[in-house]
């Protein structure tokens, strides 16, 4: 066993009794840190009675006294005289309390807000409610719409913040995956293009003002009186000759 059986309880305990920090008690219960802070500042577990693990055995004070003045160090369960059945893994919807169901519409309403990435199978998995409530939720035609009103699922006690972020987590991964794939089959490429193509010519971008441009002298362009002048000349010149 290496987390209470009853972690949430033993967590409101230990936050209500020592001085053991948010990070020790999340990792001796097995909950993410905001779920201890929410715990003190009483926004999650309320009307969840504290579990003493001194008590049951699960924990000694010895070792409480000792992380209490090294904060750095984490909590150690007390080996168990007995020898308890491994968990089975959970599969499909969580079973919900009926004092928490009338909360499931609220936290879905929240999870579909905020989370639009998850899946209808993520969200029931992590409320426990089945895909026509979500749908229902989702185009407003459920039966109590005009109430309500997104609520985080971990301060309702519907799922823990290690669960809501290891669902965040997958279909991130998903949706990371599908854009590849469809980048893939469209033909694009996400590597970025050579220096070649994307920078001018070294020459092309180095200014020379100094330099006078060339000017063709065939192209050279001259004013009337200029022409005039040297034909005038022209002139004057062959009737001396004569």
């Amino acid at each position: 066993m290496t987390q209470p059986l009853m972690p949430k309880a033993t967590a409101v305990w230990l936050v209500e009794n020592t001085s053991l920090t948010f990070d020790q008690v999340a990792d001796f219960c097995g909950l993410h840190v905001l779920e201890v802070k929410g715990i003190a500042d009483g926004d999650v577990a309320q009307g969840i009675k504290g579990m003493d693990p001194v008590a049951s055995g699960q924990l000694s004070r010895a070792e409480i006294e000792r992380c209490q003045k090294d904060p750095s160090t984490r909590l150690q369960v007390s080996e168990s005289k007995y020898k308890l059945p491994p968990m089975p893994v959970r599969k499909g919807p969580r079973y919900t309390p009926v004092s928490r169901r009338q909360d499931r519409p609220d936290a879905i309403a929240w999870l579909l807000r905020n989370h639009p990435e998850l899946t209808d199978a993520q969200v029931s998995k992590l409320v426990g409610t089945t895909k026509p409530t979500i749908q229902s939720v989702r185009d407003r035609s459920h039966w109590n719409s005009p109430n309500i009103k997104p609520v985080d699922p971990v301060t309702l006690g519907l799922c823990t913040q290690i669960e809501l972020d290891a669902a965040v987590q997958k279909a991130a991964r998903k949706a990371e995956r599908e854009r590849k794939k469809a980048n893939k089959a469209a033909g694009t490429s996400e590597t970025l293009l050579p220096a070649s193509e994307t920078t001018a010519p070294v020459h092309a971008t180095i200014a020379q003002p100094d330099k006078k441009p060339e000017v063709d002298e065939e192209k050279r362009t001259y004013d009337a009186d200029s022409v005039f002048a040297k034909l005038k000349d022209v002139k004057i010149d062959e009737e001396n000759e004569e």
